[in-house]
């Protein structure tokens, strides 16, 4: 009976032994059911895993401040662009183009000549204007010598006066004796007659003298007018003839200041209207404009240092400096700003213009208004 039982017993652990070789075969271990139904770490202490985590997100926070504070102390952005008081050059008087003296893209110094009017119906002009002026240099001369022929009549008129005043004064004086004598039977009656004869002829000769002083006067008023008159002539040629010689230096189309000649569309031959546009000037003076983030202005100030990189030369290395921040975002002064008080508002980081000065730029590149730039702004000193 013995014997049967261990036989039994034996069959029992080759079953189970059978029964685990499957999953030891396939290199699987065995499951223990304790395991499978045991909770997670999670549901077993929730609290600390919270607590764990913000302790992960507070130091994470404090390493990015200390991290943005003392070692990446800049602001960039990639929306600047540099920029130039570009101008059309427009000509200032009609006429068709005698030469071009410039080519495109060609840089000139200030008073340079870009192109050339035909010059001779201008030249006609100031000539006309040059003989009006002597004219009326002329006339003033002339008028200044009936003022001075009027003036000596006037002194000679005033002398014949004062020799008939006194002519007359003798011949009422001697009209009065005679008629003394006369009356006292001294003196004949023929000689008192002569004598108020010549008294009438002494009044008549001062009366004349009267008359020409009037009438030399009258004539010396007459002269100043005409200088006058001629006067206002000269200044009315003066100003025809300042405007003929600007005319004919208006057919010089030349620089104001220096830079470089783009789109150059006049050609010799061709007529032209005032104020007809024959080439854009870019002057040299240039800056870069960049639209950082309104969220990036909080530390920067003008002054402060920036390195800059042009994406045509990224070989090139400039240094500028901040000149100045714009008082308001770039959509409050375009053509049609933004509404915000009407409608549906969804707020959007607006872009403000920064003005950069550079501080050298490259000599043996061409560098203009629109070329992409990246400005790196240093906002906080580094330690």
């Amino acid at each position: 009976m013995a014997q049967v039982q261990r036989a039994n017993s034996d069959k029992t652990d080759n079953s189970e032994a059978k029964e685990k070789e499957p999953a030891e075969a396939h290199g699987q271990p065995a499951v223990d059911s304790d395991a499978e139904n045991k909770p997670s770490v999670i549901r077993r202490h929730p609290i600390w895993i919270a607590v764990i985590v913000l302790a992960l997100i507070g130091v994470g926070g404090a390493a990015y401040f200390v991290w943005l504070i003392f070692f990446h102390p800049y602001e960039t952005t990639d929306d600047a662009f540099v920029e130039a008081r570009s101008f059309s050059v427009a000509a200032k008087v009609s006429g068709y183009v005698a030469e071009i003296s410039a080519t495109d893209n060609q840089h000139l110094e200030a008073g340079a000549r870009i192109a050339s009017i035909e010059p001779r119906d201008y030249q006609i002009a100031l000539d006309q204007a040059d003989a009006q002026v002597a004219s009326a240099n002329a006339a003033i001369i002339n008028a200044q010598a009936q003022i001075e022929v009027a003036k000596a009549s006037i002194d000679e008129a005033r002398a014949q006066q004062s020799s008939a005043d006194a002519a007359l004064q003798f011949a009422r004086d001697e009209a009065a004796r005679q008629k003394e004598l006369v009356t006292g039977g001294a003196g004949s009656l023929q000689t008192s007659q002569q004598a108020d004869l010549n008294l009438r002829q002494a009044q008549a000769t001062y009366t004349q003298s009267g008359a020409s002083i009037t009438s030399a006067v009258k004539n010396k008023n007459a002269a100043e007018a005409q200088k006058a008159s001629a006067e206002a002539s000269l200044k009315q040629a003066e100003a025809q003839r300042e405007t003929a010689v600007q005319n004919l230096n208006y057919t010089t189309v030349t620089t104001a200041q220096p830079g470089r000649v783009v789109r150059l569309s006049g050609s010799k031959g061709q007529f032209i209207q005032s104020g007809q546009a024959i080439a854009m000037f870019v002057p040299d003076d240039i800056w870069v404009t960049a639209n950082f983030k309104e969220t990036q202005l909080a530390d920067m100030r003008p002054g402060q240092p920036v390195d800059l990189v042009i994406d045509a030369y990224p070989g090139h290395q400039l240094h500028g400096k901040v000149v100045s921040v714009q008082p308001g975002s770039g959509t409050a002064f375009s053509l049609l700003p933004a509404e915000n008080a009407t409608g549906n508002y969804v707020k959007v980081t607006q872009r403000v213009p920064v003005k950069i000065a550079v501080d050298e730029w490259p000599k043996n590149v061409a560098i203009g208004p629109g070329m992409s730039v990246v400005p790196t702004v240093t906002v906080r000193p580094r330690n």
